[in-house]
């Protein structure tokens, strides 16, 4: 009889739990839109930059590394006249020459310097007489990295003030009370211009064929920044 009456018990307290009704949790509404905006400034180039090369050619792998040394010696000696232009050596090579028959008839061995410099009239005077015994391959112009890191500074108080007042926009065209920021990441880039052609001398110059300094035009460059990110409207 005990055990009828405590089983009894046991299921009423089931019943009872099984018939507690149940409240789901109220769905959250995050209206969270995405955003990105961009700015960008042109600004002078102000850094200039040089490749030159020597490349000859020799019967005598040891000869040619004697006259292609001589002809960088020369030039690093004469970029020392010009302490504002900052001269290093580029990549060097030597490689065998093959005939039709693939038999070794001699050595080509290439040369580098690289020039950089702000002072663009020394950079040029540098690379004139330096063309008496090397060739030129390219010069580029660019933004230097204290110039762009500048600019990069003042536009971020612009890229901000563009992103707020876009997220602003969408505050009210939703008709949401306020809005607040998720997450923003902000970016650089630039566009630089192409390397500026100048002529190669293709032979070695004589004293009386000397190359006039050149007149040259920076340009200027597009410094961007970006900011993506997103916002929760309410």
């Amino acid at each position: 009889m005990q055990r009828n009456f405590l089983l009894a018990s046991i299921l009423g307290l089931s019943a009872m739990v099984a018939s507690t009704p149940t409240f789901a949790e109220p769905v959250r509404e995050h209206r969270i839109v995405n955003l990105q905006a961009e700015t960008s400034r042109d600004v002078q180039n102000d850094e200039m930059q040089a490749t030159l090369y020597t490349e000859l050619n020799n019967t005598n792998p040891t000869t040619l590394a004697r006259d292609t040394a001589q002809i960088v010696n020369k030039a690093m000696d004469l970029a020392k006249a010009y302490p504002s232009v900052k001269v290093s050596s580029g990549t060097q090579s030597t490689y065998p020459i093959y005939s039709d028959k693939n038999k070794l008839t001699g050595w080509r061995g290439r040369a580098e310097i690289q020039l950089k410099t702000s002072d663009f009239k020394a950079g040029s005077e540098l690379i004139a007489q330096l063309q008496s015994n090397m060739q030129l391959e390219a010069v580029n112009f660019s933004v230097s990295a204290q110039q762009r890191l500048k600019v990069e500074n003042e536009l971020l108080t612009d890229i901000t003030k563009i992103f707020r007042e876009r997220a602003s926009l969408l505050q009210n065209a939703w008709g949401a009370s306020k809005y607040e920021l998720v997450e923003m990441n902000i970016t650089s880039s630039n566009d630089e211009p192409r390397p500026y052609p100048m002529m190669m001398r293709m032979a070695k110059a004589e004293a009386s064929d000397a190359v006039p300094a050149q007149a040259v035009q920076s340009g200027n460059s597009k410094v961007r920044v970006q900011a993506n990110g997103s916002i929760q409207l309410q």
